[in-house]
């Protein structure tokens, strides 16, 4: 299972937010790129970046800080955030971006997302946050009226690289995750999954460990690092069963 640092990018910053609410943010580096080079200096495989901005103005927003994560790294970052637009995408593969996550534009167009896993094999990943299992849109903003795992199978036979699944309620909130909604979610698909939201603590890494065998492939860890209740060569052991 492996372990996916987040940088979420808010005003340029790297921010945790409280379940989504955009103005409960704690800024916790001023330079996301030395955060991604200390991140990837502890070991880890891949880096989960959000730009927070662009997911509610629904356009790229945070492109610098991006870029100068982008050149401080050698690991493979996965990147959502306003990405709504085949042209975005290429852009952004362009720019070293390995993943692209399309959230709120598989709700809406998911034509388009089908088109770009035809169009960037293994490059692209579908997004589901949800709340009480309803698709939250617009950077959380919104609630639509579809079931995460409705969304989910729309993409089984696309070619999508991963779902991500995140439990807004519990992002940020230190709650652990909702890994039984996780596991009822990744038990229905045959697309990997990668878990995110809560993660809070070591021993929620060991409870996460055994549900590989369901598919959960990987694991979103923001605030917990951050916050010094883990590090990252210890949650990458604990995933990896050492």
């Amino acid at each position: 299972m492996i372990l996916f640092p987040a940088i979420d990018l808010k005003d340029g910053q790297c921010v945790r937010l409280l379940r989504g609410d955009m103005t409960r943010a704690t800024v916790f580096n001023d330079s996301p790129a030395d955060q991604a080079r200390a991140f990837a200096s502890a070991g880890c495989e891949w880096l989960h970046l959000v730009d927070l901005n662009g997911a509610v103005e629904g356009h790229p927003v945070n492109r610098d800080a991006v870029r100068a994560i982008l050149s401080a790294i050698e690991v493979p970052a996965q990147l959502g955030g306003g990405i709504r637009t085949i042209e975005s995408i290429a852009q952004w593969i362009e720019a070293g971006i390995s993943r692209v996550i399309l959230g709120t534009v598989a709700v809406r167009e998911p034509g388009l997302v089908k088109a770009a896993c035809r169009q960037w094999p293994g490059r692209i990943a579908v997004g589901i946050d949800a709340r009480d299992g309803i698709v939250a849109v617009d950077g959380w903003t919104k609630q639509s009226t579809t079931r995460a795992l409705d969304l989910a199978l729309r993409f089984e036979d696309a070619g999508v690289a991963a779902i991500i699944y995140t439990d807004i309620d519990r992002d940020g909130a230190m709650g652990g995750a909702n890994i039984d909604a996780t596991v009822t979610l990744a038990q229905h698909l045959t697309t990997p999954v990668i878990a995110s939201g809560g993660v809070s603590s070591l021993e929620d890494l060991q409870e996460l460990r055994p549900t590989e065998r369901y598919g959960i492939v990987g694991a979103i860890v923001g605030r917990a690092l951050y916050d010094g209740r883990m590090s990252v060569p210890d949650a990458i052991r604990t995933l990896r069963g050492e």
